[in-house]
């Protein structure tokens, strides 16, 4: 299985979910992102970054967490999707209209359609989207 992570996802691995299903999924999708490894679009990084950022000034977690943690994510096997973004601009910005997303929402979403993948991701209105075009939404049942 491809795994697209969304930085939803990845996150929900330093800042935990309340709810627990959502925290009992972010553990399984940390199990498979360790083990197989996951795909993100370029995008991910600076959506990363932001979250910390706002974490840290929010006093949520301190620098020196979010220095770990992005230690940790460049273990693992998470790799940046290799078609230049300007190539999916035309599908992005039609799966933004089709489906109501932000662009960068829709992001995830052609990527995901693009490479048959599986979307981790805790986005309720992405992974809506998702489901509506046919994308495996991961912790769904099948």
């Amino acid at each position: 299985m491809t795994l697209i992570l969304d930085a939803s996802m990845a996150l929900s691995w330093l800042l935990e979910r309340k709810d627990p299903g959502e925290a009992k999924l972010s553990g399984q999708s940390l199990d498979v992102v360790r083990a197989s490894g996951a795909l993100v679009p370029a995008l991910w990084y600076p959506e990363v970054a932001n979250a910390l950022l706002l974490a840290e000034r929010q006093r949520v977690i301190t620098a020196q967490a979010t220095a770990y943690f992005l230690s940790s994510l460049s273990i693992w096997e998470i790799v940046q999707d290799s078609v230049l973004p300007a190539l999916c601009q035309t599908q992005v910005i039609y799966l933004s209209r089709v489906y109501k997303l932000t662009a960068y929402d829709a992001t995830y979403l052609e990527l995901a359609m693009r490479r048959a993948a599986t979307l981790a991701t805790f986005d309720r209105k992405l992974a809506a989207a998702a489901r509506a075009a046919g994308v495996c939404v991961f912790g769904d049942t099948v």
